[in-house]
C-alpha cells in the first residue's frame, strides 16, 4: 500500500512542478512586459515628430523607433500590443513624442488619434491671391491649387469667374498633409453659412438685391478701415449713398481694378478712367465683384449700419476717419487732412 501511494503522488508532484514552472515563466514575462511598457521613449527635450502614414504597421513604427535608439524591445512591445488588439487601432497622422513619454503612453497615443494640430491665419482684407500665398507658405499644407489655373479655384466653390471674397478670413486648425483645397473649402463654407444667416435676418430696407451684393459691400468696408468702431459708420455712409443714387467714390475699388498696374500712387487720372469697371468714381452702384476677403465684423456692419446722416468721410492719416453730413464740411475736412499732403489722392467718397 505504501508503494502505491508513492506511485500515485508522483504525477501530482510533476503537475505541481510544471504549474510552478509555468507560473514562474508567466511571472517573468509579466514582469518583463511591465518593464517594457514602463520604459521611457528616449525623445529629445524639444520633442520628436513621428509621422504615421496610412498602411504603416505598428511593427514598422516600433522597429523604426528601436533602430533610432529611442526604444528597446520593439518585438515584445509589439507582441503585447497585439495581445490587446492595439496594433489594429493605430491611426495615421503626425504625433509629437515628448521627453518622459513611456512605451505604454506611446501605444495609447497612437490609437488616440491625437495628432499634432497646426494653425494658419488668413487676415481680413487680403485678396484671394494673397490668402492662397499664405497657405502655400505653410510647409505642412499640401499645395494642390495654383494661381496659374484660376478656373480650378473658381470651380472649387461653384463659380464661373475668380471667386474673390467667397472665403472667410479666420484662424484655421489643420494637420500635416491637409491641402490648400480642403482649407479653402472650409473657409468658403464658413463664409456661406455666415452670409446666409445675416441675409435671412436682414432689414428689408437695405438697398441690396442679393447676398452677393452684401458681400461686395462688406469687402469695401473691410478695405476702408481696420478700426472696429468705424465699420458701422462707414457701412452707413455707403448704404445711404446707394439709397440716394450717389456714387460710392471709394479708392480701394479703383486700386483693385488697377491690379498690378497700381504702384502705390493713386492719381486723378486713375479716378477719371472710364475703362476700369471697379472705378466707383465713374460707375454707379457697386463694383462687379468683391475686392477682398471681408471678415465677420465687416459683414455684420453691412446689416447693422449706423443710422446717422453722414454721407462723407476722409482719412485723418492716423488710421481713423472724419465723417461729415454735407459736402461743404467734407471739402473742409479734405483740405485739413489730405490736400496739404497729397494733391491727387482721395481716400473716401466726395
Amino acid at each position: 500500500m505504501g508503494f502505491d501511494r508513492i506511485r500515485a503522488s508522483r504525477p501530482l508532484q510533476l503537475t505541481a512542478v510544471v504549474l510552478l514552472g509555468v507560473a514562474l515563466t508567466v511571472s517573468v514575462l509579466v514582469w518583463h512586459g511591465l518593464r517594457v511598457l514602463d520604459q521611457q521613449v528616449l525623445a529629445p527635450d524639444q520633442g520628436r515628430a513621428l509621422m504615421v502614414r496610412r498602411g504603416d504597421s505598428l511593427h514598422r513604427i516600433l522597429t523604426t523607433l528601436e533602430d533610432e535608439g529611442l526604444l528597446e524591445n520593439a518585438r515584445l512591445l509589439g507582441w503585447i500590443a497585439r495581445m490587446h488588439q492595439i496594433d489594429s487601432q493605430v491611426k495615421a497622422g503626425e504625433y509629437r513624442l515628448h521627453a518622459g513619454l513611456s512605451a505604454r503612453d506611446l501605444l495609447m497615443l497612437l490609437v488616440s488619434g491625437q495628432v499634432v494640430q497646426y494653425r494658419v491665419t488668413i487676415p481680413e482684407g487680403l485678396t484671394l491671391r494673397e490668402a492662397l500665398g499664405i497657405l502655400h507658405q505653410q510647409p505642412e499644407i499640401t499645395p494642390l491649387l495654383s494661381l496659374d489655373n484660376p478656373l480650378e479655384i473658381a470651380e472649387l466653390v461653384g463659380q464661373s469667374e475668380w471667386p474673390e471674397g467667397w472665403f472667410l478670413p479666420e484662424t484655421y486648425a489643420f494637420t500635416r498633409g491637409d491641402s490648400d483645397r480642403s482649407l479653402l473649402l472650409r473657409a468658403h463654407a464658413e463664409l456661406t453659412d455666415l452670409l446666409q444667416a445675416l441675409w435671412r435676418d436682414r432689414n428689408p430696407d437695405l438697398p441690396l438685391a442679393s447676398p452677393f451684393e452684401a458681400l461686395i459691400l462688406a469687402s469695401i468696408i473691410e478695405k476702408e478701415t481696420a478700426v472696429a468702431s468705424e465699420r458701422a459708420q462707414i457701412a452707413g455712409v455707403f448704404i445711404r449713398r446707394l439709397q440716394r443714387g450717389m456714387r460710392l467714390q471709394t479708392d480701394p475699388t479703383v486700386i483693385y481694378g488697377l491690379g498690378p498696374q497700381f504702384d502705390g500712387n493713386l492719381t486723378r487720372r486713375h479716378l477719371q478712367d472710364n475703362s476700369n469697371p471697379y472705378n466707383t468714381y465713374r460707375i454707379a452702384g457697386l463694383p462687379p465683384t468683391p475686392i477682398a476677403l471681408p471678415g465677420r465684423a465687416a459683414l455684420e456692419a453691412v446689416f447693422m449700419p449706423d443710422n446717422s446722416e453722414t454721407l462723407y468721410f476722409v482719412a485723418r492719416g492716423d488710421g481713423t476717419h472724419e465723417f461729415s453730413e454735407t459736402l461743404a464740411e467734407h471739402e473742409q475736412n479734405v483740405r485739413q487732412y489730405q490736400r496739404v499732403r497729397r494733391q491727387d489722392y482721395r481716400s473716401t467718397p466726395l
